[in-house]
């Protein structure tokens, strides 16, 4: 009777080490435990960085493709873009293209742009359209505002004060001493104001003559306008637009458009808003201009 008790003893003896060989640092079932959770970690957090990436383009249908022209700085950039693509894709986009970040660009079509999330389609842009890009990157940025050293500021002043005043010089004050035009537009001085939705108007040439500038940005031109007839010319053409205030009345400006390579094909206009000058610049030239 005693080998059944001891058989029955022999078992429990035996599986009393399990536990304790559970417990051991050579044991094999944790190890794979661990790895599979930092597997499945890495996995989820690869899994992720697409997700995001999908948060930005919409999985909706990009629509018919449109062919159009950007330009900016003078430079003419041909898109292609669904219809149904918003403005804020296309300024992805375009930061891809240019490095000028989102957040400083403005888009003139027909107008600033202003609502990020309409469509191409919304905006009415077609095959060949042409739309305009403002804005200036970090980098010019920190140039623009790099203070000058004193031999810089010295050269400037130098040449600032040997030149005179366009008001004073001849050529123009034989126009100023006729008098502002009765139809000026009315002047402002020390405000900077976005273009207006109509032509500039009010204003005279070097004959007297009056003259009107419409800007077509759909078109990338500037018209000017005569009673006698109106000149078409790109603003990629256009080489500076200089212009300074009218000493007797600092409420307008004298403003020169070059057209040509030297500074002889300058088309002067006089009367100019002082309000629109900056806004005229930065259209033409395709720099950064701040609308209000």
């Amino acid at each position: 009777m005693s080998d059944p008790v001891a058989g029955s003893t022999a078992p429990t003896s035996d599986a009393a080490p399990a536990p304790d060989a559970a417990l051991t640092p050579d044991a094999e079932p944790t190890p794979p435990i661990i790895d599979a959770k930092l597997l499945a970690n890495e996995l989820v957090k690869n899994l992720e960085s697409p997700a995001v990436e999908s948060q930005i383009t919409p999985a909706v249908d990009p629509g018919p493709e449109i062919k159009f022209k950007l330009v900016y700085n003078k430079t003419n950039y041909e898109i292609v873009m669904g219809e149904n693509r918003t403005v804020r894709e296309l300024k992805d986009h375009i930061e891809s293209l240019t490095k000028l970040p989102r957040s400083m660009q403005k888009l003139m079509f027909k107008g600033l742009v202003k609502d990020d999330t309409k469509t191409l389609k919304e905006l009415k842009v077609v095959k060949n359209s042409k739309m305009m890009l403002v804005g200036t990157t970090m980098s010019d940025l920190v140039a623009v505002t790099t203070k000058p050293s004193s031999a810089e500021i010295a050269a400037n002043t130098s040449s600032v004060t040997k030149k005179e005043a366009l008001s004073k010089q001849k050529i123009h004050q034989k126009v100023l001493d006729k008098g502002k035009p009765e139809d000026a537009m009315p002047g402002i001085a020390g405000v900077k104001q976005p273009l207006p939705p109509h032509p500039l108007n009010g204003m005279v040439n070097k004959t007297g003559g009056k003259v009107r500038l419409t800007f077509k940005l759909e078109e990338d031109s500037l018209w000017i306008g005569t009673k006698a007839r109106t000149e078409k010319i790109s603003m990629s053409n256009i080489k500076n637009v200089v212009s300074e205030k009218i000493e007797s009345d600092p409420n307008y400006h004298i403003m020169g458009i070059q057209l040509g390579p030297t500074e002889l094909s300058i088309y002067w206009i006089y009367w100019v808003p002082a309000q629109y000058v900056d806004a005229v610049k930065d259209t033409i030239l395709g720099k950064w201009q701040t609308f209000l």
